[in-house]
């Protein structure tokens, strides 16, 4: 499970959360696992059946309001029974005066207690944001990144298969880049990743022969895209005439990354095969699955379907014979 340090709250960023730190340095080493943000509500009156750990509580007016309605025993009584839990961090918002009891109970349990300025939706929403992008998975792939007919298809295979010879022959039909030679893959969210090229190469591509070339200024902004969406990975492999290669298109392969499994093709390349063209079909062929329609599957039942058809009209023809 990705994780982050609760001190990277205080980091200075684009999501401007003028966060500063109150009490609990000794607990700016706890970790944050989810970008979900709770506020905690009933917690506060001693039911935490719901109170998920590693987030980050949110106090505002209207958890701060109700501390101080309690007398100050009762405070500490439900303070201490909350952080019995593996939370996070507390934040009070709106600028509102710490309670002197949630300060001394977090600095008794170790935990970081900090506040802002700002409201309690905002600071919600900066904040989710920030952890959403800070708890993102990555991790990077030798290939290149095409989007072909809305389809976004990683291509693998060895250094000098024609990977990038491919992804241009794509772009000049109309197709558009998002990567060459490094795909920098995120998983934003359960079940989903995404490629982006590197900054430092972005748009860029390598064509053997012809050296480094900027796709975006030969072609257009069209002939690109920042990120997109990873649905399948056809990985390119040389022509083996000892393999068995898959030749219906029923078996159904899988290509794990960041632990998310998407479609894997496995196509041989061969001089004569015209790859970029393999490449657009295998993307209609990926469209026309999402809309329900398998062409192997359709076309293997048919043929069973004939198979037990013909077997039976064999078995009748040869009673009637007798």
């Amino acid at each position: 499970m990705t994780s982050i340090k609760v001190e990277r709250l205080l980091e200075k960023n684009e999501y401007g959360l003028e966060l500063q730190l109150v009490t609990g340095a000794a607990g700016l080493s706890r970790l944050i696992s989810s970008s979900r943000i709770q506020k905690p509500g009933l917690a506060l009156t001693g039911f935490t059946e719901h109170l998920h750990e590693q987030r980050v509580q949110v106090f505002g007016n209207t958890e701060v309001s109700y501390l101080r309605t309690l007398p100050e025993a009762r405070q500490r009584e439900v303070l201490m029974h909350l952080f019995q839990a593996d939370l996070a961090c507390v934040v009070v918002t709106k600028d509102l005066a710490v309670p002197p009891v949630l300060e001394a109970c977090c600095t008794a349990c170790n935990l970081a207690l900090m506040k802002t300025p700002q409201l309690s939706s905002t600071f919600i929403v900066q904040v989710q944001a920030f952890l959403e992008e800070a708890l993102t998975a990555y991790t990077s792939k030798h290939g290149v990144l095409v989007d072909v007919f809305g389809v976004g298809i990683l291509l693998l295979g060895k250094s000098g298969i024609g990977k990038s010879e491919i992804a241009l022959d794509l772009v000049m039909r109309g197709h558009r880049l998002v990567a060459d030679d490094v795909v920098d893959v995120a998983r934003r969210k359960t079940g989903v990743v995404y490629g982006a090229g590197n900054p430092i190469i972005q748009h860029h591509m390598e064509i053997r022969g012809l050296g480094i070339i900027n796709i975006k200024d030969l072609f257009g902004v069209a002939s690109v895209r920042e990120r997109k969406k990873i649905e399948l990975v056809v990985e390119l492999v040389d022509w083996d005439p000892h393999h068995e290669y898959d030749r219906l298109g029923v078996e159904e392969r899988k290509f794990t990354v960041l632990d998310v499994e998407v479609p894997l093709l496995v196509v041989p390349v061969r001089p004569g095969r015209n790859m970029t063209t393999i490449v657009e079909v295998a993307a209609r062929n990926h469209l026309l699955k999402l809309q329900g329609h398998h062409s192997a599957r359709e076309f293997a039942e048919r043929l069973n379907q004939a198979i037990q058809e013909g077997a039976s009209r064999r078995l009748v023809g040869g009673e009637d014979i007798e």
